[in-house]
């Protein structure tokens, strides 16, 4: 069973936000919302200073490009911090500013158009209207710039551009047939927002995404088009569903890695975060890097620092390597996911980041974390001097990486098959798409793939099982 698209749901959600902290089972688990993954290098500062002074020192990236601080306790000034930081605009709106961008937006020329400043638009709109405030906690908006990489990944409302001046409106992770123009994209986002908040009322349900309602996509679909078409927004035309409109394709397998042209010399970095987990130590080294003056998380659990200059780039990515940050396409780390696990999960059957911390440096030939179980924001026995985390002794030393067009591979003859691991059979964390599950059972793992399942007694079998599903032997 993975915890996605349930219909009949009986209660509203529970997501956590900064001011609603879920009761974790290692302490108060706050999750602050980054509309379209930016931070500014003071805010990222601020939350490696919360998350060292009141957590565990460690920033949790997710899959929506949003961040979670665990380990909190009782009384704590998180949430007021993250207001001074300019992270909680609205009290009331905290826990539905769910939005993705496409990462490296306006760095290349991949893109359409930046979508940047819409991604600010819908988020200052989006809290000035009192019933959004009604949205679920798991409804996601997606702003892709034209390339593909977020408007199919399942957001409820998305809008992808698809040249001259119009974009297509993304429901429910499908093309809805309607095209409305870019100047009207966020007032289409809004009304679909509004569409279904209006379809829970009228089917009397609970459900958290548009793909839980019975004929969700269309009903809202309907209800936008009669709201753009009645309001002053521009006209709405209609697509037949025979031809939905597929730009590019997601890219399950860790998003931007490596070096990315940019304009008048300068280079945007792609940086993977194994496992998603941030020590406040990376964190800082981020900040410092980031001579944009910004941050941008991506939905691969990953990080893309623009705007460097050239030739500070090979000093930067060795200084990220010895930290235990990758920005080698092709390392073992891409494409690696993971669940909480033990022992901050009370429903997990086993410590599952330190085996998969494990399993994934073994595949390069490096040593093993010892049987305690040290994983990511840990020091792994024969890692380089000054290394916290897997990726220090096993990623490049220094050098320039390809400028080239971020590394994208799915298919399992590349080794870079995206890979999840999980305590429970609820699965959560789990991204999208062609995945391979690795499920604690409590006596080891299964590796479940495509309807198939192989049951593995140790790590030592459960690694050569994901070395085998992913295309590495």
């Amino acid at each position: 069973m993975v915890i996605s698209d349930f219909s009949g749901r009986s209660r509203l959600d529970a997501c956590p936000g900064a001011l609603q902290v879920h009761a974790a089972a290692d302490g108060g688990l706050a999750r602050v919302r980054v509309p379209g993954g930016r931070l500014t290098v003071p805010q990222l500062r601020e939350l490696a200073g919360a998350a060292a002074t009141w957590g565990t020192g460690v920033i949790e990236l997710t899959s929506r490009a949003n961040v979670q601080v665990r380990g909190l306790g009782a009384e704590t000034g998180f949430a007021a911090r993250m207001a001074e930081a300019g992270l909680l605009p609205s009290p009331t709106h905290e826990r539905i500013r769910n939005v993705l961008a496409s990462p490296l937006t306006g760095c290349d020329a991949r893109g359409v158009l930046d979508v940047g400043p819409l991604v600010a638009d819908l988020d200052r709109r989006l809290c000035a209207r009192p019933a959004l405030a009604g949205l679920p906690g798991r409804f996601l908006f997606a702003l892709d710039d034209g390339r593909g990489d977020v408007a199919w990944l399942g957001p409820d409302a998305g809008i992808l551009p698809t040249g001259a001046g119009e974009a297509v409106l993304v429901l429910a992770g499908a093309d809805s047939g309607l095209r409305v123009p870019v100047t009207s994209a966020v007032t289409a986002l809004l009304a679909a927002a509004e569409a279904f908040l209006a379809e829970l009322a009228a089917q009397e349900t609970h459900a958290w995404r548009i793909s839980e309602l019975s004929d969700g996509a269309e009903l809202v679909a309907a209800r936008v088009r009669a709201a753009l078409d009645t309001g002053s927004a521009g006209p709405v035309r209609l697509r037949p569903p025979a031809e939905p409109y597929r730009a590019g394709r997601p890219s399950a397998a860790g998003g931007p890695v490596g070096a990315v042209d940019q304009p008048g010399g300068r280079v945007a970095l792609g940086v993977a975060v194994p496992l998603g987990r941030l020590t406040s130590a990376q964190a800082e080294l981020l900040a410092g890097l980031a001579s944009h003056g910004e941050v941008r998380l991506t939905p691969w659990r990953g990080v893309v620092l623009p705007g460097l200059d050239r030739a500070e780039l090979p000093r930067a990515v060795a200084r990220l390597a010895e930290a235990g940050l990758v920005t080698d396409p092709g390392s073992p780390w891409i494409g690696v996911t993971a669940c909480t696990g033990r022992p901050g999960c009370a429903k997990s059957l086993a410590d599952v980041r330190s085996d998969a911390a494990r399993a994934t440096l073994s595949r390069r030939g490096g040593r093993t974390a010892s049987a305690t179980g040290a994983g990511p924001g840990a020091p792994i026995e024969g890692d380089a001097p000054g290394a916290t985390g897997p990726g220090g002794r096993t990623e490049p030393e220094g050098g320039t990486p390809p400028a080239a067009a971020p590394h994208v591979a799915d298919s399992p003859r590349t080794g870079t098959l995206p890979v999840h691991w999980a305590g429970c059979e609820r699965r959560c964390g789990r991204p999208g798409g062609r995945v391979a599950d690795v499920v604690a059972t409590g006596d080891g793992y299964r590796v479940d793939l495509d309807g198939r399942s192989l049951t593995c007694a140790d790590i030592e079998e459960t690694t050569a099982a994901v070395a085998a599903a992913r295309g590495e032997t």
